[in-house]
C-alpha cells in the first residue's frame, strides 16, 4: 500500500476507477462504480464501500444492466430546442461528483491497457477544472458539517475520517522533507496497517514488488495524460481520437460504450450502456483558418514542425553534452511515438531524422555503450531511416572505446561490410563526418583493428572562385609562372613571436569575455567616494552568495518540477545543468553594474533583458564547448601555422585560401574545425534568461538606510531595511507599453559616488589584438572563440540562411574574401588629434565641432507659479505651452545623453588602444553591405569616428602623394565641390597658412578648420600635411594617414548604368567632363527655378524661401530618394536643414519643408526618367510577388550571394513570465505571410545596395591581389596616398564589368523562374485571382527599356569617384 501525494494522480485513478471492467455478455448484474454509468470491475467494489465509510459518502450501489444490445450513436449534431430544454434541466438537476481520493489502490498491467484510450480522451485542462471544482466543493461540504455538528463532537469522529495508523504520522512534515529530496517521485513510500501484515510483507519480496509495479504502471497513465496537450499542439495525436475528442464540447457529457481490445468477439455482444440522447450533445463546427500571420494551415503546421525540429536538435545536443543520455533518449522517443500515432505523417515525416539519432549515437559513443547504440539501430530502423558518414562514424567510436575482443572485431567488420554496401567508403567516413575532442582518433582507431594499413583521404577544399567576374583570379592556384607575393603587401610587419603573443593576449579576452578600461569622463570626486567603494565592494560579495544560493535554491526546483513531467518534456532545466554557478554569478554581477548605471530616461525592458541574459549565458556555453572539446586546443595550432604565413609572406593564397590549406593539413586527427555550432533558439535565450531575471529581481536586495551619513554608534545599532535593488515600471513606446527595469535609487546614488572610473564591455565588443580568423564558412570567421554572426538577421529570417545552405560552398567566396580582406587590414588611434577631441569632451564637448554635450549643459525651463498661488495670472494656454516644453526638453536631455555615452565608449576604447595595433572583423547584412563588427570604435560612423583612426602600416608618399592629401583636405571642406582637381590644388597652396595654423593650434589659432563640412577629418589632414610639409623629402615620408575616394551619387550612379541613361550619366559623373558635375547643385537649381515662378506668382512660402534653396537642404533628400525615402521622411530631412539655419523663420519651417519636398521630387522626376522607369518596375514586381505568391522577394546577387527580403506580418507576442516546459513556438519568414507595403518599398533600395556592395567587393578583391591596402565606408573607398591612381583605375574597370553583365535580364530571368504560373495554375474563369496571375507572369517580363549610354566612358571619367 502507498500513499499517493498529488491530487493529479487521485484525479486519474478516479477516473479509472469510473471506467467500466471487460464486458462479458451473460453477466446481469454488475456494480456500478459512479453516477456516471460505467460499471467496475469486482475487486474495487470492496475499496469504494470502505471509502465510503471512510468518509461518511453514500453506500455504494448496484443497478440491474439492460438488455444486451449493440450501441450505436446518432450522428444528428443540431439538437431540438425540446432536447436542449430537457437537456439543460438533467444538468441543473444532476448531483455533483465528488471526487474519490485513493488510500489503496492496486493497479493491474490489464486494467492499465483496459483504460488507456478512456483516460486519454479527457483534456489535462478540462480534468484538472473539474477536479478543483470537486475538491471545492468537498471542503465547503465539510465545512458546513462541521459547523452544524461543533457542540456534538466526540473525539471518536476524527479516526472515522482517517485510519488510526495514518494519525501517527505527520503527511506535512514528510512531504517537506520529501519535497527537499526530491525523490518521491522515483520511490514511492509504503505505509503499512499492522505489524503481522508488516512482518508477510517484508518476509515476501514479490508482494512489495507487485506494489511498485502498480505503481510504476499507474505513472505511465499520467504521463501519457500530460503528453496529450503536446501531442495536439503539432498535430501528433491519433486520429481516431482527435475525432473523438473535437465531436463533443463537454467530455464528461458524452457516455460511449467501452470496447475491450483484447475482445475477438463481435460487436453484438458487447453489453449497452444507459446513452443520454446523441441529438443533445452539441460538436464543434469545423472553423475557418484564419491567420494574419500564415497563409494557410498547412504553412502553419510546418512551422510548427520546423521549430520543433529546432528545438529536438538543441534540446538533444544539449542533453549531451551535460550528460543527460536518458532524458535524451526519452525525449527523441516521446516524439517519435507521437509521430507515429500523428493524425497528419505527411507534417510530420520529417521531424525525427537521423541527424537527431547522431546527436544520441555520439553521447553513447562517448560512453563505450554499444547496447544502447544497438537498440537506437532498431529505431533507426523501424523509423526508414538510413545511415549516413556521421551514424558511421558513431558506431566506430563506440566500438573504439570497447575493448578488442573477436566480438568486438565481427561487430567492427560488420558494420564495414555494411557501409561499403551502401555506397559509403571509409574515406567518406572519415572525411564527411564531423568530429569533436578525440572522435576521429577513437574512430579510426576502431578501423585499423581490422585494416591497419587503413589511412583515410581527405577531398582537398575547393580553393578558387566560379564566378565570371573573378575566375581570372585563380590563375595562381594552376599557373606555373613565377610566384608573385603582392597580395600580403598590405599585411607584412609583424613577426610570428609578436602574432602569437597578440593572439595569447587576445584569446585571454574572449575566454574571460569582457574588458574593463579607464574612463575618460572628467568628474568631481565625492568626499565619500572611498567610502561607497568599499560598501560597493561588500555589497558585491554579499550579492555573490545571495546569488549563488538562489541559483541552487531554484535549481533544485526545477529539478523537482522536471521529475514530474514526462519524460519527453523538453524543459529549461536541462539548459541551466550545462554551466557551472559561477558563470552565471558573473553574467548577473555584470549585468547588475550595467542595469545601475544606466540613465534616466532610458532602461532595458524585461523582454529585452530576458534575451541578453540568455544570449550571455549561451555565449558562455559555446566558449566552455569549445575548452571540453579541444577546439582551443586546435584553433591554436593552427593559428601558430597562420602566423608563419604573414611572419614570411611568401605566399599567393588570399587569408580564406590559406587557413583552408591549414586545416586540411591538420584534418588527421582532432576535431573538425568547420564543426557549425547549435544556436539556441530564441524562445530557449528568452526562458534562460526568465530563469536568471527572477533571481535578480527577488533575490538582490540593499539596505535603504546605506547611503545615510550618521555616526557609527547609531549606523551599527539601526536595523537594516532589506529592499529588491531593482523595480520595474511600465512607459509608453510608441503605441505600445512596455515594463523597464530600475535600479533602486539608494543603488544608483551609491554607484554614482563610488565613481568607479571603469567602463566594462564585452568582448565581443571591442576589437581584436590580433589578426581576425578568416571566413571560410558561413559559421567560422571573425573572432577565435566568440561566435560571429556572417549576416546581421533578425531571428525569424531563416529563410536566406536555407538558401546559403543550399547554395555551392564557391558561390559565397566572394563575398566571404572580401570581408577578410577589409579584416586583414591593421589599424592604429590618431593619438594628435585624439588629446584635442578628448580636452575638448571633458571641458563640456561644443555643438558646433558635432562634440556631445552632457546633458547638464541643457539650460532649465523656466518655471510657473502654482495655478493657486495669489496673483498668478498664468492662462491654460500657458500652463499647455510648459507641458508641452517639459516634453521636448526630456527628450533633448535623452538625445543628449545618448549622443555624450556614444562619444564616452568611443573615445575611452579609443585611450585604451592609442598605443596599439588592432584589427576589425567584418559581416554583412542581408544584401550584402559590410560592417565592422565592434560597434563602438571602428571606422564608420560620423566624422569624428572617422577621424580618430589610422592605418598602422606606414606608406611611403611617392611623386605624386602629397598632392593627393592636399587634394583629400580641400575636399572634406566642401567649399569647392564645382571646381576641378587643378583649381582645388591652387586654392589649398593659397591657404597653407591656415592649414598649418589649424594643426599648430587647434584649439587656440585662427581655427580655419572648424569650418568645413567635416571639421575633425579636416583637422586630421591638416595635421598630416603639417609633418609633410615639414619634413626633409616629403616622398619618402612614411604617411599613415588614409585618403577617401567618393562616389557621386553612387545609387543613381547605378541606376543611370543599369539603364544606360545618357543624361542621368552625365549628372552624376559616368561620363568624361572638365569640372564635376554635381547633382545636388543641378537639383536646387531646378527647385530654385520653380520657387521664384511661384514667388512672382505671389506664393508666400515661395517667399519666405527666398535664398534658402541650397546644395546642402536638398542634399539628403536627393541621395536617399534612391534609397527608398518616403515623402514624410524627405520633408523631416528638409525641416532639420532648416532648422540649422540661424536666419531661416523658425514658423516656417514645416510649410517649407513641405514645399522643398514637392519640389525636390518633381526635379528629381524630371531629371532621371530611366531610373524612376527602372524603380517603378521594381516596385511593380516585388508588389505582385508578394501580394500574389505570398512569397518573399528574393534574388542573387551578381557575385553569388542569395538575398531574401525578411519583411514579414507578425503577431505581437507577450514574453511568458512563468513555465517550465520549452515552448516550440518560434516566428519564421518562410511561412509566414509576407509584409506587402515593406516588401514593394524595400526591394528598388535594396536591389541598389546590392549592386553597390557587389561593386564595393569587386574592388576589394582586385585591390588585395595587387597587394594595395583597400578599406570601405559602403560607396567611400579608403587607401593610402600613394595607391590612389591605381585604387582608381580598378574602381572604374570593376565598375564597368558589374554593369556589363546582364543585371536587369538575369533578375527577370531568376524572377521568372522563381514566381511565374504555368498554364496549368490558371483557372480561366476571369476572376481576380487568376486575373492577378497572369499580370504577375507579363510584369516579369516586360523589363525596362534601356538608353545608349556607352559604359567605357566611365573609365575616363576624373570624378566617377574623387
Amino acid at each position: 500500500m502507498y500513499r499517493l501525494l498529488t491530487a493529479n494522480r487521485a484525479g486519474a485513478v478516479r477516473r479509472a476507477i469510473r471506467a467500466p471492467h471487460t464486458a462479458h455478455p451473460t453477466t446481469t448484474q454488475n456494480a456500478v462504480c459512479c453516477d456516471c454509468g460505467g460499471f467496475a470491475p469486482q475487486n474495487f467494489v470492496n475499496y469504494q464501500q470502505y471509502y465510503q465509510m471512510l468518509y461518511r459518502q453514500t453506500p455504494a450501489v448496484t443497478s440491474a444492466a439492460p438488455p444486451t444490445t449493440t450501441a450505436v450513436r446518432p450522428q444528428t449534431t443540431t439538437p431540438t430546442q425540446t432536447d436542449a430544454l430537457e437537456q439543460a434541466k438533467k444538468k441543473r438537476m444532476r448531483k455533483p461528483r465528488y471526487a474519490k481520493y485513493v488510500e489503496l489502490l492496486e493497479v493491474t498491467e490489464q486494467a492499465i491497457s483496459e483504460r488507456r484510450s478512456r483516460v486519454k480522451r479527457l483534456k489535462s485542462k478540462k480534468l484538472a477544472e473539474f477536479i478543483q471544482k470537486t475538491q471545492q466543493q468537498i471542503l465547503e461540504r465539510r465545512a458546513r458539517e462541521d459547523r452544524k455538528d461543533k457542540k456534538t463532537k466526540t473525539a471518536m469522529e476524527l479516526p472515522q475520517r482517517q485510519p488510526v495508523e495514518y494519525q501517527k504520522i505527520d503527511i506535512d512534515t514528510l512531504d517537506g522533507s520529501l519535497l527537499e529530496s526530491g525523490i518521491y517521485d522515483d520511490r514511492p513510500m509504503l505505509f503499512f496497517g499492522k505489524d503481522k501484515y508488516t512482518k508477510r510483507v517484508i518476509a515476501n519480496p514479490d508482494e512489495v514488488q507487485n506494489i511498485l509495479k502498480s505503481f510504476h504502471n499507474f505513472r505511465d497513465i499520467i504521463e501519457s495524460m500530460g503528453n496529450e496537450q503536446m501531442e495536439a499542439d503539432f498535430g501528433l495525436t491519433n486520429s481516431k481520437a482527435l475525432a473523438e475528442e473535437t465531436e463533443p464540447h463537454d467530455p464528461f457529457e458524452a457516455i460511449e460504450p467501452y470496447i475491450n481490445p483484447l475482445d475477438k468477439s463481435k460487436p453484438s455482444s458487447v453489453t449497452a450502456v444507459a446513452m443520454p440522447s446523441a441529438t443533445s450533445v452539441t460538436t464543434k463546427s469545423k472553423k475557418r483558418f484564419k491567420s494574419k500571420v500564415h497563409v494557410n494551415e498547412e504553412q502553419e503546421r510546418l512551422a510548427k514542425q520546423r521549430a520543433l525540429h529546432m528545438n529536438l536538435n538543441t534540446y538533444l545536443s544539449v542533453c549531451v553534452s551535460a550528460n543527460m543520455l536518458s532524458r535524451a533518449l526519452s525525449t527523441i522517443m516521446a516524439y517519435r511515438g507521437r509521430v507515429k500515432k500523428s493524425s497528419l505523417p505527411h507534417f510530420s515525416e520529417g521531424l525525427i531524422t537521423i541527424d537527431l539519432y547522431n546527436i544520441l549515437l555520439h553521447g553513447y559513443a562517448g560512453k563505450g555503450y554499444f547496447e544502447r547504440c544497438q537498440e537506437l539501430f532498431g529505431l533507426i530502423e523501424e523509423d526508414g531511416l538510413s545511415f549516413n558518414e556521421q551514424t558511421y562514424a558513431a558506431i566506430f567510436e563506440c566500438l573504439g572505446r570497447v575493448e578488442s575482443d573477436e566480438e568486438n572485431l565481427q561487430h567492427i567488420s560488420d558494420y564495414i561490410n555494411q557501409a561499403e554496401a551502401a555506397g559509403i567508403s571509409l574515406n567518406q567516413i572519415m572525411d564527411r563526418s564531423k568530429f569533436v575532442a578525440d572522435q576521429r582518433d577513437i574512430a579510426l582507431d576502431a578501423i585499423r583493428r581490422l585494416r591497419p594499413e587503413f589511412t583515410p583521404v581527405y577531398e582537398p577544399p575547393q580553393l578558387g572562385y566560379d564566378n565570371e567576374l573573378l575566375n581570372h583570379l585563380n590563375e595562381h592556384l594552376t599557373s606555373k609562372k613565377e610566384p608573385d607575393y603582392a597580395i600580403m603587401n598590405s599585411k607584412y610587419g609583424y613577426t610570428k613571436e609578436q602574432l602569437e603573443q597578440l593572439a595569447r593576449d587576445q584569446l585571454q579576452v574572449e575566454l574571460d569575455g569582457c574588458i574593463t578600461i579607464k574612463s575618460i569622463e572628467k568628474s568631481k570626486e565625492f568626499a565619500n567616494a572611498k567610502l561607497c567603494r568599499e560598501k560597493l565592494n561588500d555589497l558585491e560579495q554579499t550579492w555573490r552568495k545571495q546569488i549563488s544560493a538562489a541559483i541552487v535554491r531554484d535549481l533544485n526546483t526545477l529539478r523537482v518540477q522536471v521529475r514530474f513531467k514526462p519524460h519527453g518534456y523538453m524543459n529549461y532545466y536541462t539548459y541551466l545543468k550545462t554551466m557551472d554557478t559561477s558563470h552565471f554569478v558573473d553574467i548577473l554581477i555584470k549585468e547588475l553594474y550595467k542595469l545601475a548605471a544606466g540613465s534616466e530616461t532610458f532602461s532595458p525592458t524585461v523582454g529585452q533583458l530576458y534575451k541578453e541574459l540568455g544570449q550571455k549565458v549561451q555565449q558562455r556555453y559555446q566558449i566552455e564547448q569549445k575548452k571540453q572539446n579541444g577546439t582551443l586546443e586546435k584553433i591554436g595550432e593552427i593559428y601558430s601555422s597562420y602566423c608563419d604565413i604573414w611572419d614570411s609572406g611568401k605566399t599567393q593564397d588570399n587569408t580564406r585560401q590559406a587557413w583552408q590549406r591549414l586545416v586540411h593539413e591538420q584534418r588527421t586527427s582532432g576535431p573538425s574545425m568547420d564543426q557549425p555550432e547549435v544556436p539556441w533558439p530564441s524562445n530557449v535565450l528568452t526562458g534562460v534568461g526568465r530563469f536568471l531575471y527572477n533571481i535578480l529581481m527577488r533575490d538582490i536586495k540593499i539596505d535603504s538606510h546605506l547611503m545615510r551619513t550618521k555616526s557609527k554608534s547609531k549606523t551599527a545599532s539601526q536595523p537594516q531595511n532589506l529592499l529588491p535593488a531593482f523595480y520595474t515600471l511600465f512607459r509608453n513606446q510608441g503605441r505600445l507599453v512596455k515594463e523597464e527595469v530600475k535600479p533602486h535609487p539608494v543603488l544608483a546614488r551609491l554607484l554614482r559616488a563610488s565613481r568607479q572610473q571603469t567602463l566594462t564591455f564585452d568582448s565581443n565588443l571591442v576589437p581584436m589584438l590580433c589578426p581576425p580568423q578568416p571566413w571560410s564558412t558561413p559559421h567560422n570567421g571573425g573572432y577565435l572563440l566568440n561566435k560571429s554572426e556572417l549576416i546581421r538577421l533578425p531571428h525569424q529570417a531563416v529563410q536566406q540562411w536555407e538558401r546559403i545552405r543550399a547554395s555551392n560552398p564557391q558561390q559565397l567566396y566572394p563575398a566571404l574574401d572580401s570581408l577578410n580582406q577589409l579584416a586583414s587590414v591593421p589599424w592604429r588611434v590618431n593619438t594628435q588629434l585624439l588629446d584635442v577631441i578628448i580636452k575638448v569632451f571633458q571641458n563640456g564637448g561644443d555643438a558646433k565641432l558635432d562634440v556631445p554635450q552632457p546633458p547638464s549643459s541643457l539650460p532649465p525651463l523656466s518655471s510657473l507659479p502654482p495655478k493657486n498661488a495669489e496673483g498668478s495670472n498664468v492662462s491654460n494656454a500657458d500652463r499647455a505651452k510648459q507641458f508641452r516644453d517639459k516634453l521636448v526638453h526630456r527628450r533633448r536631455q535623452a538625445e543628449m545623453y545618448s549622443l555624450w555615452c556614444d562619444a564616452l565608449y568611443r573615445l575611452s576604447l579609443a585611450q585604451h588602444f592609442r598605443d596599439k595595433v588592432f584589427w576589425l572583423p567584418h559581416n554583412m547584412d542581408f544584401r550584402g553591405r559590410v560592417y565592422p563588427v565592434p560597434p563602438h570604435l571602428n571606422h564608420l560612423g560620423s566624422d569624428l569616428a572617422r577621424s580618430m583612426l589610422i592605418f598602422d602600416q606606414a606608406q611611403p608618399l611617392g611623386v605624386d602623394g602629397f598632392s593627393w592629401l592636399k587634394l583629400h583636405c580641400i575636399n572634406l571642406t566642401g567649399l569647392k565641390k564645382r571646381d576641378s582637381v587643378r583649381e582645388r590644388l591652387l586654392y589649398a597652396e593659397e591657404i597653407m597658412p591656415d592649414i598649418l595654423d589649424s594643426a599648430d593650434n587647434p584649439l587656440t589659432g585662427r581655427m580655419w578648420w572648424a569650418k568645413s563640412d567635416e571639421p575633425w577629418q579636416t583637422l586630421a589632414c591638416c595635421m598630416e600635411i603639417a609633418n609633410v610639409h615639414r619634413s626633409p623629402d616629403p616622398a619618402a615620408y612614411l604617411s599613415r594617414f588614409p585618403i577617401h575616394q567618393d562616389g557621386s551619387c553612387n545609387g543613381l550612379q547605378h541606376y543611370a548604368a543599369l539603364g544606360r541613361d545618357q543624361a542621368g550619366a552625365c549628372s552624376v559623373n559616368l561620363a568624361p567632363s572638365a569640372i564635376p558635375q554635381d547633382v545636388y547643385s543641378a537639383v536646387a537649381a531646378l527647385v530654385e527655378k520653380s520657387r521664384k515662378a511661384d514667388a512672382q506668382n505671389g506664393l508666400h512660402v515661395a517667399e519666405a524661401l527666398a535664398g534658402f534653396v541650397r546644395r546642402k537642404v536638398i542634399k539628403q533628400t536627393v541621395m536617399t530618394t534612391v534609397y527608398g525615402v518616403t515623402r514624410y521622411g524627405a520633408r523631416l530631412q528638409i525641416a532639420r536643414q532648416l532648422k540649422d539655419i540661424d536666419e531661416f523663420p523658425k514658423d516656417w519651417v514645416w510649410p517649407a519643408s513641405t514645399y522643398l519636398t514637392t519640389k525636390t521630387f518633381e526635379s528629381l522626376r524630371e531629371m532621371f526618367t530611366s531610373t524612376r522607369e527602372i524603380q517603378d518596375w521594381f516596385t511593380e514586381c516585388a508588389r505582385l510577388i508578394s501580394g500574389v505568391c505570398s512569397q518573399n522577394v528574393e534574388w542573387v546577387t551578381p557575385l553569388g550571394l542569395p538575398v531574401v527580403q525578411p519583411y514579414n506580418r507578425q503577431d505581437v507576442k507577450h514574453t511568458a513570465r512563468t513555465g517550465l516546459k520549452v515552448t516550440a513556438n518560434l516566428s519564421m519568414d518562410m511561412y509566414e505571410r509576407p509584409n506587402i507595403l515593406k516588401q514593394k518599398n524595400a526591394f528598388p533600395p535594396n536591389f541598389i545596395h546590392s549592386l553597390d556592395s557587389s561593386h564595393m567587393m569587386l574592388t576589394s578583391l582586385h585591390c588585395e591581389r595587387h597587394g594595395i591596402t583597400f578599406v570601405s565606408v559602403h560607396d567611400c573607398f579608403w587607401t593610402h596616398a600613394n595607391t590612389v591612381p591605381d585604387l582608381n583605375r580598378m574602381c572604374r574597370e570593376q565598375f564597368v564589368a558589374l554593369h556589363s553583365q546582364p543585371i536587369l535580364e538575369q533578375l527577370s530571368e531568376f524572377m521568372r523562374h522563381t514566381y511565374s504560373f504555368k498554364e496549368n495554375d490558371f483557372t480561366n474563369d476571369g476572376s481576380v485571382e487568376d486575373l492577378s496571375k497572369r499580370q504577375l507572369n507579363r510584369t516579369l517580363k516586360q523589363m525596362p527599356q534601356k538608353g545608349d549610354f556607352d559604359l567605357r566612358n566611365v573609365l575616363d571619367s576624373v570624378y566617377f569617384f574623387s
